[in-house]
């Protein structure tokens, strides 16, 4: 694990930019609400936020972006204000933490904006039972996170927006569907569901701090589009959160009432968890742990039973979500990996059409989006497998297949690279062989996405990059037709 993390590849160091702008983002909206006058109440729900803004927000292009960061206060302030409001409330207060988990899970369903909004509204009504929020200091936690977001989208947008000088990156939408057959609902039924089970349980356990549990609930729906899915971050979260504690007892209550060191561990576990979130979810909730640690001991209840207690409630969070997706509207693995895969081999067909075209000298043909489309499809086939090659998954025959589908997947992404890349050359050139290798390449991808057997032609060797790549292409999309089938022949993964 720790190779993974320390030594996994960063192209154009986007993970290293992207957490050094975060230390750099969150430490100043802290100085700003400092400098303002506002209180460690304040100053820690600006930093939340500030956190949130540069987080979550994940649209295609930097003016998406800058649109939704400046959106986040008008949906969150007016959740804080009830969440103050209704502190003193108990039912009431319940009822509307379980409205903002269904609504912000439902939300997703209008894509990255949906998504971050949801999170937004969420955390800030967690942050009001995290810092136990009255309505009297509703002005100033306000102007708090209207002092934040625009600190941290001061840095995301003028200081240092290195996007700009990126591609823009769609991110693919899950499966859709009407009504009970669209996953944004069913997830937010069940989110809604399990945070009812985690919030009624968590009390039990602790009637000061139950909403962890309920955080610990919907962070498992984060990203997630099944229920294997949702399984396998719910252990990892759990997981996270032991390593962490541990952690934090080394670190967090040794730093009790030391400025400086804690400075330096909340800079480090803010860099460790932007910097880890893409890699592994259990290395960015180690980091999460210590940082709530290290709050707890700013705000000066921080003791070994308090963290015993974090374990507890995020196991009891855990198991509300797995409760969830298996007995609530259950959407299964196969369905949304089947879902996720047909859309990579049909934009593996999108890629080779538009290379054919722009071989054959269309100018306005330009292959080069759709392979961005392709990596962000297959960063997403890898999430959905992820339960079936978890080391924990007993079926030993299902993971040795899904292993074998990423493999062939990733030589297809390869391929295509290999001949977009030969396209851009402004010497290569198109003849009838390249017509026929893509006609070939385009029907096995038809074979594949509609269940039917892949014709595979003996070619002959051929010299030519292009023709190279469209060959093995060919064969790598014949060699899928049997991972991606069950021996009675129909299509499937993840069963």
């Amino acid at each position: 694990m720790l190779k993974k993390v320390f030594m996994a590849p960063d192209p154009g160091r986007i993970r290293l930019r992207f957490a050094t702008r975060a230390v750099l983002g969150i430490g100043l909206a802290v100085v700003a609400c400092g400098l303002a006058g506002h209180s460690l109440t304040g100053a820690i729900t600006g930093g939340l936020a500030a956190l949130l803004a540069l987080f979550t927000v994940t649209d295609a292009t930097v003016r998406g972006q800058a649109v939704t960061t400046a959106l986040m206060p008008a949906v969150g302030l007016p959740v804080l204000a009830v969440a103050a409001a209704l502190q003193d409330h108990p039912v009431a207060r319940d009822a509307a933490f379980l409205a903002v988990v269904g609504l912000g899970v439902y939300a997703r369903r209008w894509g990255p904006r949906g998504h971050a909004l949801g999170i937004f509204a969420f955390m800030l009504f967690f942050a009001a039972q995290f810092l136990h929020a009255r309505t009297g200091q509703l002005l100033e936690l306000s102007a708090s996170v209207l002092l934040s977001v625009a600190t941290a989208g001061a840095v995301r947008f003028g200081l240092w927006c290195y996007e700009r000088r990126l591609p823009p990156v769609a991110v693919p939408a899950p499966p859709g569907g009407t009504g009970l057959a669209r996953i944004t609902t069913r997830q937010a039924v069940q989110a809604t569901a399990g945070a009812g089970f985690a919030l009624l349980v968590g009390q039990l356990v602790s009637g000061e701090r139950w909403y962890w549990a309920v955080g610990a609930t919907w962070w498992a729906f984060v990203n997630t589009t099944s229920r294997g899915e949702t399984l396998v971050r719910g252990f990892r979260r759990v997981l996270g959160t032991i390593i962490g504690a541990g952690l934090a007892l080394f670190v967090a209550l040794p730093a009790h009432g030391d400025a400086a060191l804690t400075v330096l561990v909340v800079a480090v576990s803010v860099f460790g968890i932007f910097y880890t979130a893409a890699l592994s979810y259990t290395w960015m909730m180690l980091w999460v742990t210590v940082l709530a640690a290290m709050l707890y001991g700013l705000l000066g209840v921080l003791t070994p039973s308090l963290l015993a207690l974090r374990m507890a409630e995020t196991g009891v969070g855990a198991l509300g979500a797995a409760l969830a997706v298996v007995f609530v509207l259950p959407v299964s693995t196969h369905s949304v990996t089947d879902a996720w895969i047909q859309r990579a081999l049909r934009c593996v067909h999108a890629c080779t059409a538009q290379t054919a075209a722009r071989l054959a000298g269309d100018p306005d043909a330009d292959p080069a989006p759709t392979v961005t489309e392709l990596e962000q499809l297959l960063a997403r086939v890898r999430l959905s497998v992820a339960p079936l090659v978890h080391p924990l998954n007993p079926m030993l025959g299902r993971k040795r297949r899904a292993r074998r589908v990423l493999a062939l997947l990733d030589d297809c992404a390869r391929e295509i690279r290999g001949l977009v890349a030969v396209a851009a050359d402004p010497e290569a050139s198109h003849d009838a062989r390249l017509a026929a290798a893509c006609w070939r390449v385009e029907a096995a991808v038809e074979a594949l996405t509609t269940g039917r057997d892949i014709e595979l032609r003996t070619a002959p060797s051929a010299t030519e990059p292009a023709l190279a790549h469209l060959h093995t292409l060919e064969r790598t999309l014949a060699e899928l037709s049997t991972p991606l089938r069950t021996p009675s022949g129909s299509p499937l993964v993840g069963a």
